[in-house]
């Protein structure tokens, strides 16, 4: 007899398995998301979790693309990527039907994505992520409901304003600053790099990495961009300040006004145009980054299709999760299954499983023992399921017609008529 290995139960290394507990605070985050931007009026659209690798060579970033892809080469010899994020493959979706949608468009989606990287706290190899996008409106009303919306589904987790901040700046800003030192486009490229690792890295590091790629106007370049008082002060007279400050005065009217003008946020993509934003957890415990997004006017260009500017962003479930743990804001696990059905003997079955048929179609989520367990551990299953009513069903039940309802929370018992079942576990 051969000796045969046992199969390890652990899941491959960055993703995560969803046990009922967990698929319980999964499903009320995809609710939130999903109730405050249909209340917006943003419809879901969705697609393949696979894309041609080009998609992403495009447009999305070098280290995303040569380090952080699932990659590989199919039997037709295609090269395919699981797709590490959504904004290029709804910029696919819109430009194959550019001329027959009616813009501007409100789409969202939650899509799962996949990166290659080192599994740490906020960031796994998979995770689910809301992704919100405007296309159609250019101006700065569009930037505001994307940042509104960003706003509530935070606040609709029970979040105060102090537990977060929203930061923001704008691609058209830093491109004028490039401009003042005389940056070309391929020093722009490599500086936008060096400063969305700024925070990541010490002073002398950064100042360091800008002297390789602009020489002596590196430390000149560095106290420009230490605040958002310098930088303004810098370009002196300038549009694309007037309109990001605008924009902070609109969302500030709008009463949301815990954001900040932060001149070195760039966000990570290449292919943002104009306003960028990202919303930091503000507690200790989980002091960082938790989503954010921005204006990407030029993405379809890729596909050939006409301009059309669009606005959104991306907040994953990882994230979320830990906000939501950081700040006490997790929900209290439910069964989604109402009531269980005990019952004192095999006789019974029958007679359960007809009361439990009559419950289902009153909108109850009934169970019924099928098991020879005696009724004391029955109750036990169901207290540990977390299944919230119980009633037991037997030959007295059944001559009476009368059955003792048990809230398993507060131990209370209320002894009613079938039809008075439903009233008690909905209330």
């Amino acid at each position: 007899m051969t000796n045969k290995s046992k199969l390890s139960t652990e899941s491959y290394k960055g993703v995560r398995d969803f046990y009922p507990e967990d698929m319980f605070v999964q499903n009320y985050i995809f609710n939130t998301w999903r109730k405050v931007v249909e209340r917006f009026g943003y419809v879901e659209y969705s697609a393949s979790i696979l894309e041609p690798a080009e998609l992403y060579k495009a447009k999305t970033g070098e280290e995303i693309v040569n380090e952080q892809t699932y990659t590989f080469t199919d039997r037709g010899n295609r090269e395919v990527t699981l797709r590490p994020e959504m904004t290029p493959t709804v910029a696919r979706l819109v430009a194959g039907r550019v001329h027959d949608l009616a813009f501007p468009l409100r789409w969202y989606s939650m899509p799962n994505l996949f990166r290659y990287e080192k599994p740490q706290r906020g960031r796994l190899r998979e995770h689910w992520q809301l992704n919100v996008d405007l296309f159609g409106v250019e101006n700065s009303e569009a930037d505001a409901e994307i940042i509104t919306i960003a706003y509530n589904i935070i606040k609709e987790f029970g979040a105060k304003d102090s537990d977060f901040v929203i930061k923001i700046n704008s691609r058209k800003l830093i491109n004028d600053l490039y401009a003042r030192f005389e940056l070309n486009e391929e020093q722009a490229h490599t500086v936008s790099k060096i400063i969305d690792k700024k925070d990541k890295i010490s002073a002398e590091t950064f100042e360091e990495s800008l002297e390789k790629i602009i020489g002596d106007k590196a430390s000149d370049f560095a106290r420009v961009l230490s605040s958002s008082e310098r930088l303004l002060e810098s370009l002196g007279n300038n549009k694309n300040a007037d309109e990001l400050m605008g924009l902070i005065e609109k969302l500030d009217s709008a009463g949301i006004q815990n954001v900040i003008f932060s001149p070195t946020l760039m966000r990570g993509f290449d292919y943002y145009t104009g306003v960028v934003f990202e919303m930091f957890d503000t507690s200790p415990e989980n002091n960082r980054s938790l989503f954010g997004g921005g204006r990407y006017d030029d993405l379809l260009d890729i596909f050939g299709a006409k301009k059309i500017p669009a606005v959104g962003f991306g907040w994953g479930d990882v994230t979320n999760k830990d906000f939501l743990e950081s700040h006490g804001l997790l929900p209290k696990y439910k069964s989604s299954t109402d009531l269980y059905i005990c019952t004192l003997d095999s006789s019974v079955n029958d007679y359960a499983q007809k009361l439990a048929e009559t419950l289902r179609k009153d909108g109850l989520n009934v169970s019924v023992n099928l098991t020879d367990k005696k009724l004391g551990d029955q109750i036990k299953l169901a207290d540990k399921q977390g299944i919230p009513f119980i009633i037991c069903v037997g030959q007295d039940e059944i001559k009476s017609g009368l059955y003792k309802v048990k809230n398993m929370e507060s131990g209370e018992e209320k002894t009613v008529k079938p039809e008075e079942i439903v009233k008690i576990i909905s209330n």
